[in-house]
C-alpha cells in the first residue's frame, strides 16, 4: 500500500481510469497498488486471439486506462510520476505510476466531467461538419502523449480510407472465428462487453450498404459507416511495437476526452485495422509508408434533442485493483 495514498484513494483513480474505452468494451486491465503508487498489467485473459493476435488492441486499450489514471490522478490531487514498460517484453507490466500529494489540477472540475460524460455513441451524427481547425487541436491533443496522428482532410486520402473501412468487414464477414469472437462480446455479461441497447438497429437493404461488425441492436440505424460531414483522424506509431501501443491509447484517450469537452463525439474504427490487408492499405496509400497504424476514429456533432446513451457497464473495481 502507498504511504501516502490510502486504499480508497487508489481505488478512486482506478475506478475513473475503468471508465476509458477498450476494444469491445473488453476491459483488459489489471491495476495493483504497491508501496508509492500503482501498477498497470495487461489482463492477457481478455485478449481478442483472433482478431487480436498480437495483443495491439489490447495494449491501446490498457493505454487509454493509464492516461485515464493520470488525468483522474491529477484532478483529486495526486502528483504522478510514470515508467511505462519498465519490465522485459514477456511480462504484463506495462506502466509503473508514483503518487505525491499536491493540489488538484486547475481543469479538475472539467477533466472529471469529461471522463463522466464520454462514451462510444454509434448513433448517425448531425450533418454539420467539423471545423479543420478543431480536428488539428484533437490531433495535437493526441500527439501530446507520444503518438502520432493525423487529420484526414485531403479529399483523396479520405476517400482511399473509406474504401478501406468498407472493406474490412467483408473480410471479416467471410471469418467465422472472426465473427464468433465479435458476438461472444455483445452482451457478454453485466459489467462488460457491449450491451445490444448501444448497437444500431438493422440498417435497410440499400444499394452500397456498409454490413455492422455486431449483431443488431436498439439504436436508430446509420446508412453509412462514415457520412461526409464526419471528421477523420488516423492514429499511429513509428514502429509496431508495446511502446507504440501504450502511447497510441493514452493518445487516443486525451483526444476523445478533449472532443468530449467541446461536444463532439468520437467513434473508434478498430476493423480496418484488424484486418492485415486493410491495415497494409491504411500504411502504403494513406501514411505513404511513414508509420504503422494504431486506430482510426470518425468524430462528429451528436444532435442536440437526441436522448442521452446508455453507458456501457464497467467491471467493479474490486475485480480490476488488487491492493498488496
Amino acid at each position: 500500500m502507498s504511504s501516502e495514498a490510502s486504499a480508497a484513494a487508489l481505488g478512486s483513480i482506478v475506478e475513473l481510469a475503468t471508465r476509458a474505452p477498450s476494444i469491445h468494451n473488453t476491459q483488459p486491465w489489471r491495476w495493483r497498488s504497491t508501496a508509492d503508487g500503482l501498477e498497470l498489467h495487461a489482463d492477457r485473459s481478455r485478449q481478442l486471439l483472433v482478431a487480436d493476435p498480437l495483443g495491439r488492441n489490447l495494449i491501446l486499450s490498457c493505454g487509454a486506462s493509464l492516461h485515464h489514471a493520470l488525468v483522474a490522478a491529477a484532478a483529486l490531487g495526486w502528483r504522478t510520476q510514470v515508467e511505462r514498460l519498465p519490465a522485459d517484453p514477456a511480462s504484463t507490466l506495462l506502466a509503473r505510476i508514483t503518487l505525491h500529494r499536491a493540489e488538484p489540477s486547475m481543469t479538475a472540475a472539467a477533466d472529471l466531467l469529461a471522463i463522466e460524460q464520454r462514451c462510444t455513441d454509434r448513433r448517425r451524427f448531425t450533418s454539420w461538419p467539423v471545423p479543420a481547425e478543431r480536428l488539428q487541436a484533437l490531433v495535437r491533443k493526441a500527439e501530446q502523449q507520444g503518438t502520432h496522428a493525423v487529420p484526414l482532410l485531403d479529399p483523396s486520402l479520405r476517400f482511399r480510407a473509406e474504401l478501406l473501412v468498407a472493406r474490412a468487414p467483408e473480410f471479416q464477414a467471410s471469418d467465422a472465428s472472426v465473427t464468433d469472437e465479435q458476438q461472444s462480446w455483445v452482451d457478454h455479461s453485466p459489467v462488460d462487453g457491449i450491451p445490444h441497447a448501444v448497437l444500431p438497429a438493422e440498417r435497410p437493404a440499400m444499394a452500397g450498404a456498409q454490413t455492422g461488425r455486431y449483431a443488431t441492436g436498439l439504436l436508430e440505424h446509420t446508412e453509412r459507416e462514415i457520412a461526409g460531414s464526419d471528421g477523420l483522424i488516423l492514429l499511429y506509431g513509428a514502429a509496431e511495437e508495446p511502446a507504440s501501443w501504450l502511447a497510441g491509447g493514452e493518445g487516443l484517450s486525451a483526444l476523445w476526452l478533449e472532443a468530449t469537452a467541446h461536444g463532439l463525439s468520437v467513434v473508434p474504427l478498430s476493423q480496418v485495422i484488424e484486418v492485415e490487408e486493410t491495415r497494409r492499405g491504411l500504411t502504403d496509400q494513406v501514411l505513404a509508408g511513414q508509420g504503422k497504424p494504431l486506430i482510426l476514429v470518425r468524430i462528429g456533432w451528436q444532435a442536440i434533442s437526441r436522448s442521452e446513451l446508455p453507458r456501457t457497464s464497467r467491471r467493479p473495481v474490486s475485480d480490476v485493483l488488487e491492493l498488496t
